[in-house]
């Protein structure tokens, strides 16, 4: 079995003349469709609708191979100047597609009766949800020559600046016990069973943000300032405004979902208070100890072990999952170890004309790194129920995206729990309330910060000392006493690529959407059992077609009820229960 994931399945190399072979076309496509757009309105409406649409399909399926190629590539290579150059090419290329998008966008959003050309038209009726959205965004889009003028800058604007961020993480040399390594590497220690490791690991990672501090408040200000400019000249009333819409979610869902959260903040308090005495803290938890393992911790798993634990532990949902995961393993979808120049952390990125996904993770052999699997996988799992769906229907909102990720470390969870006892159980118990305060507490806290961000930034810069400034406070209101105000981690924003990106923006709140999400769906699989599994699927496939509302209502649930998010929240709240009953047994008292 590789660890290094294979992107054979779309080019053999920056040589193989399929991907010049690609650029050529993709080029000769987006030109195609300007003609297009401007014979359009001699033509009948249907027939330019349907070949406007086609090309579209084609260019997102080009496109989609390349630049999967070259960010993957880069993203497991940040030191080779190649890949980054490739990006920039593309991008410049894809610039030139941005006004035609946008012009195409104009004229589809004239059509008139959508409804009845879907009764006459198979491919606009694919696309009628597609369709009558676009009518209401295009009143944001700007003139032609403007759009094109905006894509062509945020290549040396906005996403240079990403970009910057990502090479910084990934080559800063962090000083660790009078050695260099790398920061995925030192953040991974984090989970170490040993508590000397974590903390000597945690002043090792806060020291190493010091020499790239100041370049990243740079990116993050310039960053936030270029979307802040947009969203206003496109007429949205904010940038959460625009992601709300671009989500498809109605603020009443997001306002419900975080003052039930609000509601809840002392429960996880409770649990953070509970696992510092349990390691003999006094005055809360130290950030350095938010990761450490409780009960037995010291098994690790080889990739083999952890392929057969998922496999095992998904067939009990359902068996085409648990066939999903023997292939990301078997044919080379995932690239598993640290190593320089790699990006740190994990995601997955669908492959959809390819009808594949691809992995990356940092694994390091504990069942946190099988958790992160499983997360992944289920984003692989997501993109399955799409693969037979058109081009322009495989892509779902923000919010839901984190949906069968977070379903799928659920079932894990509970899986795992089943079958453990004594230090084991307290050990899995554990990990899941520590995974479920990151998706909740510490997803609160950069809501707040990236809120403040936007909104402070409109009058001032803002430096590094403000920026960590800001995050200690965000951390204080969310953690309140269950941290120790005294070993906060003010470098969060320095860590986080969801901050740094000039086209999404508040990444954030979505972990929390898709984890009460997904505890409401594995409620409803606990009542239905298998019956649940089709509903599941359907939703699913339909997350580009409706907005999250409609989703919900799709399995019975009404996301702008304060009430729904509650009963989410009450089923942690009675692992919390549990957890508090374990006495301290902690390593001894820490200064």
């Amino acid at each position: 079995m590789n660890t290094e994931w294979s992107l054979d399945i779309l080019y053999q190399g920056l040589g193989d003349p399929a991907y010049e072979s690609d650029i050529r076309l993709v080029a000769e496509k987006i030109e195609n469709a300007r003609e297009l757009v401007k014979q359009a309105p001699d033509m009948a409406e249907r027939e330019a609708a349907e070949k406007i649409l086609t090309e579209m399909e084609q260019i997102e399926e080009i496109a989609g191979r390349l630049m999967g190629y070259v960010q993957l590539s880069q993203s497991v290579d940040t030191e080779n100047g190649e890949w980054m150059a490739q990006i920039n090419r593309l991008n410049q290329l894809f610039a030139v597609y941005i006004p035609v998008e946008s012009a195409a966008k104009k004229w589809l959003a004239e059509l008139g009766d959508i409804k009845q050309l879907a009764e006459e038209s198979e491919l606009i009726k694919t696309y009628q949800f597609l369709l009558e959205e676009n009518k209401k965004e295009a009143k944001h889009l700007l003139a032609d020559e403007v759009e094109e003028m905006a894509a062509a800058m945020d290549i040396t604007g906005g996403s240079a600046w990403g970009s910057l961020f990502s090479y910084l993480t990934s080559t800063v040399k962090v000083d660790y016990q009078g050695k260099e390594t790398t920061l995925s590497e030192v953040r991974n220690m984090a989970y170490s069973p040993e508590a000397n490791v974590r903390r000597d690991a945690y002043e090792a990672e806060l020291a190493s943000y010091e020499k790239i501090a100041d370049s990243l408040a740079f990116a993050l200000n310039n960053i936030k300032a270029q979307v802040t400019m947009l969203s206003k000249k496109r007429g949205y009333e904010s940038p959460l405004a625009m992601t709300l819409e671009q989500s498809k979610m109605s603020p009443a869902s997001l306002e419900a979902m975080m003052k039930a959260i609000e509601e809840y903040l002392p429960v996880f308090r409770k649990y953070l208070r509970k696992k510092a005495e349990l390691l003999g803290y006094e005055n809360g938890l130290p950030w350095f100890e938010l990761f450490a393992p409780l009960g037995k911790a010291d098994k690790t798993y080889t990739i083999e072990e952890a392929k057969e634990y998922l496999v095992n532990c998904f067939h009990a949902f359902t068996p085409d999952m648990a066939e999903l995961i023997r292939e990301a393993f078997e044919h080379d979808w995932i690239d598993f170890y640290p190593r320089n120049g790699k990006e740190g952390g994990a995601f997955c990125h669908g492959l959809m004309s390819r009808k594949q996904s691809r992995i990356l993770t940092n694994y390091d052999g504990y069942f946190g790194s099988i958790g992160t699997l499983a997360h992944e996988l289920g984003h692989a799992y997501h993109n399955r129920q799409l693969e037979e769906e058109r081009s322009l229907n495989w892509y779902y909102p923000m919010p839901v995206a984190e949906t069968a990720s977070t379903f799928n470390e659920t079932h894990l969870g509970k899986y795992a729990l089943e079958r453990a006892e004594g230090e084991e159980r307290l050990n899995l118990l554990e990990n899941s309330l520590r995974e479920q305060t990151q998706c909740i507490v510490d997803i609160y806290s950069r809501y707040l910060f990236e809120t403040a961000v936007f909104e402070q930034g409109q009058n001032q810069f803002l430096m590094a000392e403000d920026c960590k400034r800001l995050m200690a406070e965000v951390q204080k209101k969310a953690y309140g006493d269950g941290l120790d105000s005294n070993y906060l981690h003010p470098y969060m924003w320095a860590c986080k690529s969801h901050y740094y990106s000039s086209g999404l923006s508040y990444y954030n709140f979505p972990y929390a959407f898709g984890n009460l999400f997904a505890l409401g769906l594995y409620d409803k699989f606990l009542q239905e059992g298998e019956a649940f599994v089709p509903k599941y699927q359907a939703m699913l496939k339909a997350t580009p077609c409706c907005t999250m509302e409609e989703a919900g209502a799709m399995v019975g649930m009404d996301l702008t009820s304060v009430s729904f998010w509650k009963r989410s929240l009450a089923m942690i709240a009675e692992d919390v229960e549990a957890f508090c009953k374990y006495e301290t047994e902690g390593e001894g008292k820490h200064e």
